[in-house]
């Protein structure tokens, strides 16, 4: 409950009511003070199709696997573009056009413009900040920084509270997508017992981060489930994380509801829209 669905498209009814449904709400989703518990992952636990996780380093690295992740980067650095690696970033005007457009319908859904700017920046941290890339992976969340990003608000414009899917494209230079995805994986695996995301004026405790089945799409995939715990701790809310990456770029899905409901994934309607759109384009 602290990404996509904190921000709205701009203008509207529905940004009115959504808002006020938001405000009312958000006491339940944001608690004062939290602490990383819980155990980590087993090793048979996976992010999704190719986690491609080596154990996890210490805490107090920016992004866990940084190290295994940097020498992946580098190593699929050297490929050619449009191969696994990748090897250059798209340009911020090409990315636009792989994106949804302000105002497209995917089935019941709508794509929209933030209006706020970028969902889940740099004011999103993780502690312990090996846990980072589970919470934003905005510019500094790991080794890598996009050179370019574009993101959409996708919802339903006649709920006024139902699910919300922040879309974000990011592409790379050299390895940085690779990189990206490894140390999400590793964030997935050391993270699996909980930890704390802080804002600029309160903090949320995760209490569970669980792989689910991930899309087959792109060169690799991960995705996975949050359990956060309300201010009472009485109410678990729930949240869903899916990336795909595809050579330089990564294709990320948050999707989150202002309910205790639990949607139960990302909806496969939305990534799958996105994603045929992005290889359409991106292969002509």
């Amino acid at each position: 409950m602290f990404g996509a669905g904190n921000q709205r498209r701009s203008g509207g009814r529905r940004a009115r009511l959504r808002s006020a449904a938001a405000l009312a709400l958000v006491g339940a989703v944001l608690t004062g003070a939290a602490a990383c518990g819980g155990e980590g992952a087993t090793d048979g636990d996976k992010g999704g199709k190719d986690a491609r996780t080596d154990g996890k380093a210490p805490a107090s690295t920016p992004a866990d696997g940084a190290e295994d992740a940097a020498e992946s980067a580098a190593s699929a650095g050297s490929g050619e573009p449009g191969t696994s690696g990748g090897s250059g970033a798209l340009s911020q005007r090409d990315l636009t056009a792989l994106a949804f457009t302000d105002g497209e319908k995917i089935g019941k859904y709508t794509a929209g413009e933030f209006s706020l700017g970028e969902p889940q920046g740099e004011d999103y941290t993780a502690d312990p900040a090996t846990c980072q890339p589970l919470v934003s992976l905005a510019k500094g969340a790991t080794a890598f920084d996009p050179a370019s990003e574009v993101h959409r608000n996708v919802d339903v414009a006649e709920e006024m509270v139902g699910t919300t899917v922040a879309v974000q494209l990011r592409s790379y230079n050299g390895g940085g997508a690779v990189g990206v995805m490894k140390a999400l994986g590793a964030a997935g695996k050391a993270c699996a017992g909980g930890f704390v995301e802080n804002r600029a004026v309160a903090k949320g405790q995760y209490l569970k981060v669980e792989p689910v089945k991930a899309p087959d799409h792109g060169d690799e995939a991960q995705a996975y489930r949050f359990t956060i715990l309300d201010v009472k701790g009485t109410l678990k809310l729930y949240e869903y994380l899916t990336v795909v990456r595809s050579g330089a770029t990564t294709l990320s899905f948050r999707a989150d509801i202002l309910d205790t409901k639990d949607i139960g994934k990302v909806p496969e309607e939305v990534i799958t829209a996105q994603w045929k759109k992005f290889e359409a384009a991106s292969t002509r």
